[in-house]
């Protein structure tokens, strides 16, 4: 029993000392004395634009981008997530501003019901193999038909 007494005696008295040395030491560098100030210099009217000589240093190439074709780019529109796949929601989603656009005098007569039969039997058509997913290539079967183009200008 008074080995344990002893032990733990020794225990506090040791953290004690350990805190007292700990304390009279962060008093010390408490009262040490400031730095040398560095030298003023008198502060010119305008401030001095510093100056390097880039000589034949040369910064990193800049990562290369690749030309996605058009039909790539209209696919990346519909697919959302960047899974190689449109998923019927991905399709319709980007249609709503297209149905307001359609229904010009607000009356609603074109239901979004309606609207969207006909976009899931343009979806169902498209999907060759009937996963409810449309690959690059069937999707590229719903690509619109281009009008010959006409020159904007009149020169």
């Amino acid at each position: 029993m008074n080995r344990i007494l002893l032990g733990g005696v020794s225990a506090l008295l040791l953290a004690g000392i350990g805190l007292f040395w700990w304390q009279g030491r962060a008093q010390v560098e408490e009262a040490a004395p400031p730095p040398d100030p560095a030298p003023t210099q008198a502060m010119p009217s305008e401030p001095e634009i510093p100056t390097s000589d880039v000589g034949d240093l040369r910064g990193p190439t800049p990562p290369e981008a690749t030309e996605l074709s058009r039909e790539q780019r209209r696919f990346f529109r519909y697919d959302r997530n960047r899974d190689l796949r449109i998923t019927r929601n991905e399709m319709l989603s980007t249609r709503t501003n297209a149905f307001r656009k359609l229904d010009k005098d607000g009356n609603n007569l074109l239901t979004f019901e309606e609207w969207a039969v006909a976009t899931a039997t343009r979806f169902d058509k498209a999907d060759s193999n009937g996963d409810r997913e449309l690959s690059a290539a069937e999707f590229a079967t719903t690509r619109p038909k281009r009008r010959a183009s006409r020159s904007s200008c009149r020169c």
